[in-house]
């Protein structure tokens, strides 16, 4: 299996799901009467970033994380989204440049090394490996899984189907 197929179609999935997601999420408000806001600033927890910046930082580990193993420019978003639509936009546009990416463009990832932003002040190198599997995908499935948990949380009707786009 090529590092490609081992990068593109898990980003492709999640991020394809989570429109999905949205969608229910915005007629949830509509069926509740409950102002979208609401679910869009809905947080686990009070210390936790809120359902917006969740769906942000997918579509950021998504993108950079193929920018960062392809030696490509990465790419730089203005984090300003504060509708289910704009939301959508983010992640139509980010699948779009994901699936920009072509299998040769992955070649030697696997081996080469990655720097990376690991906190504010903070840069990190890791083999691409490493970088994937224990940076990339992790923080990628985590922001993931908790979009789907605050929208859980908050009386959205979904479950494990919808978080894997296969419902």
């Amino acid at each position: 299996m090529s590092f490609h197929d081992t990068t593109v179609p898990a980003f492709l999935q999640i991020l394809g799901s989570l429109n999905g997601i949205l969608t229910k999420a915005e007629a949830h408000c509509k069926s509740k009467n409950i102002q979208p806001e609401v679910l869009l600033g809905a947080r686990l927890y009070p210390d936790m970033l809120p359902f917006t910046r969740q769906i942000q930082l997918v579509c950021d580990f998504a993108a950079k994380s193929c920018a960062r193993l392809t030696q490509g420019e990465v790419p730089t978003t203005s984090d300003t989204e504060t509708s289910f639509d704009a939301l959508k936009q983010r992640l139509a546009k980010t699948l779009d440049y994901v699936k920009s990416f072509k299998p040769a463009q992955f070649d030697g990832a696997e081996s080469r090394d990655v720097s990376f932003p690991a906190g504010p002040n903070n840069m990190m190198t890791l083999k691409g490996q490493q970088f994937l599997s224990n940076f990339a995908l992790p923080n990628f499935y985590f922001h993931a899984a908790i979009a789907h948990g605050i929208l859980r949380h908050n009386g959205v009707e979904i479950g494990k189907r919808d978080f894997l786009g296969v419902s």
